[in-house]
């Protein structure tokens, strides 16, 4: 391909993949809904092509998505990117994924078989996905993990992420219980375990981080204030690197046991904290009203 010329169009190209019943139409229509120029199951080496054309177009936000229903040629990819970043453009890659139960219950209600799935069951379909789609996942600059999100709600989640114009990088930070798994799309997870539980202390029990006497309770242990400054320091510290990579949103993740009391409530100070250094924060309780 011809390196891109000085006075050619940027363009923003995304790449957007995942397991089957993830949401990628969805994740498509979204993007299309907001003047994006959407492609699907564009064999991957056409992208090169593609981007000819969009250029030629002086289309500026384009997204493709691609999966494994373009068999052996899926397995291009990495070398079809290599070549895209010669001519000065860097695709990003849009992941999405969700729980086996997730997918189960998505495909049954639709009743199609997975592209992997042949005459086997539908696990068994899921976990050959996974397995094709392993080094994909390793390379991608967002994942969202959509088995607890409806349509809207996910929608709503590619708006966010792609959608609002920003060059600055992007913070989530997401409080969650660790007796419901951790979130699968967080890039820092931290552990607020060590503090001391407000579901102990009777006229806690009920209410949550995010009232004041609950984020007292919480916020006057001796041990948070450390922490918090290590936590400062750490995704401060990372910042210049996540710039370098090119990535545009990162979630720090803040667990402890239900996603209740002590993970909102350090997730709402922590997010505070980080705004205090020029950051731009948005705070998501991923599990609050599941106890």
């Amino acid at each position: 391909m011809v390196p891109m010329s000085p006075d050619a169009v940027p363009v923003e190209f995304l790449v957007i993949t995942g397991l089957s019943g993830a949401g990628r139409r969805t994740a498509a229509h979204t993007l299309e809904d907001h003047s994006w120029y959407v492609v699907d199951n564009l064999p991957p080496e056409l992208l090169p092509h593609l981007l000819q054309v969009v250029r030629e177009r002086r289309f500026d936000k384009v997204a493709v998505v691609v999966d494994v229903r373009t068999g052996s040629a899926f397995e291009r990819l990495p070398v079809v990117f290599a070549e895209l970043e010669r001519t000065g453009v860097v695709p990003r890659i849009l992941f999405l994924e969700a729980s086996d139960e997730a997918i189960v219950r998505r495909q049954e209600s639709v009743r199609r078989p997975l592209p992997l799935q042949g005459g086997d069951r539908l696990l068994d379909g899921i976990r050959r996905e996974r397995t094709s789609l392993a080094e994909l996942r390793g390379l991608a600059d967002i994942v969202i993990d959509t088995s607890d999100l409806n349509i809207r709600e996910l929608s709503r989640r590619v708006a966010e992420l792609l959608v609002v114009p920003t060059k600055q990088l992007q913070f989530t930070v997401m409080s969650f219980g660790f007796k419901n798994g951790v979130p699968v799309d967080a890039d820092v997870v931290l552990d607020v375990r060590f503090l001391p539980n407000p579901f102990w202390v009777p006229e806690l029990r009920d209410r949550t981080g995010l009232e004041p006497e609950v984020a007292e309770y919480v916020l006057s242990q001796p041990s948070l204030p450390a922490f918090l400054e290590a936590a400062e320091r750490l995704v401060e510290a990372a910042v210049p690197g996540y710039q370098q990579e090119g990535k545009r949103h990162v979630t720090v993740g803040i667990g402890c046991t239900g996603g209740k009391h002590r993970s909102t409530a350090v997730g709402v100070e922590l997010a505070a904290r980080l705004r205090d250094r020029g950051l731009e924060v948005n705070v998501v309780h991923r599990d609050l009203g599941l106890e």
